[in-house]
């Protein structure tokens, strides 16, 4: 069982969570997520399966779009509604002046990770130290913020909510609760993330996303593997060749390939600028059309990088 699960994870399940009970409704070993996503988050949550496994790290660097929530005038541990709140302040600011902190950060910015959250430092999660009341270094990671678009916004009137609901696409490593805190340093009334929800990981869209309940019935009724999106369709932005077939041979056993010999080479030139450049990474077909794996062009060679062999083995 081969392939990628477009999962919407409910709130109250942990990414881990999520894993386990698909190990135990496919009956696979072999299965790993792609981008953790809080308890209390919600949406896209990327799962490999089988062989795809292998590209766990190609399913986490595609761009993420989330909907979120910011809570205006209040900061907690956590940097989310869900933690001890540290402080409370009145919020005394226009909405050019919320639209003018959302957009300080577009382009991206060294951000530093918050202390609730499941990044490894000296062997342990960061959790850990946090929940026992510890705080350590964390080195600030640059992120690409590339859009950010407000949605609503009810920050004036009578008994306001102080909440900006807005729209968010970033880079892998992006998060977003840290996010909305840093927009409330900024305005100088503090903030924390109430709600969010991630609509789409790469070209997975929410819209196509499975449930745990839609994968158990479809278990239940032995058409599970049905469900699972093909090991090449992770790589469907990579150009595609397919070798001869006196080549068969030498894919599946991990060979290189000329690139002059391969079916579909010219789909190897880039579209735009030099004429005779090419793409570094390509996925290789054999000649009946079985995904073999992604392969780097290396001076006129193709070099394998990750093998699937889907279909083959």
């Amino acid at each position: 069982m081969d392939g990628v699960l477009n999962i919407f994870k409910e709130k109250g399940y942990t990414s881990f969570d999520v894993c386990r009970k698909l190990r135990g409704m496919l009956h696979e070993k072999h299965i790993g997520h792609a981008g953790t996503l809080d308890p209390e988050a919600e949406g896209v949550l990327l799962v490999a399966v089988g062989r795809a496994t292998k590209a766990i790290d190609d399913l986490t660097d595609g761009v993420k779009t989330y909907e979120a929530v910011l809570q205006l005038g209040i900061t907690t541990d956590t940097q989310d509604m869900t933690g001890h709140v540290l402080t409370k302040s009145p919020v005394q600011v226009t909405k050019d002046e919320v639209l003018a902190a959302l957009h300080s950060f577009d382009g991206g910015y060294d951000q530093v990770p918050p202390m609730y959250s499941a990044l490894h430092v000296n062997g342990k999660r960061l959790y850990e130290y946090a929940r026992k009341g510890e705080t350590v270094e964390r080195k600030p990671r640059h992120i690409i913020i590339y859009n950010v678009h407000v949605n609503d916004m009810d920050i004036t009137g009578e008994n306001p909510s102080n909440q900006v609901r807005f729209t968010i696409k970033c880079s892998k490593g992006t998060y977003v609760r840290t996010f909305c805190a840093d927009v409330g340093n900024v305005l100088g009334c503090g903030g924390a993330m109430e709600s969010l929800l991630r609509t789409r990981v790469g070209h997975y869209d929410a819209e196509d996303a499975l449930t745990l309940t839609q994968i158990q019935e479809a278990a239940d009724a032995g058409t599970a593997e049905s469900l699972l999106l093909p090991v090449q369709d992770i790589y469907q932005d990579l150009p595609c060749v397919s070798v001869p077939e006196e080549f068969d041979f030498r894919v599946v056993n991990g060979g290189r390939i000329p690139e002059k010999l391969l079916q579909g080479t010219q789909s190897l030139k880039c579209a735009e600028g030099d004429a005779g450049a090419s793409f570094r990474r390509v996925r290789v077909l054999d000649s009946k059309g079985h995904f073999i794996g992604v392969y780097r062009n290396e001076n006129e060679e193709l070099v394998p990088e990750k093998m699937f062999l889907v279909g083959l083995v």
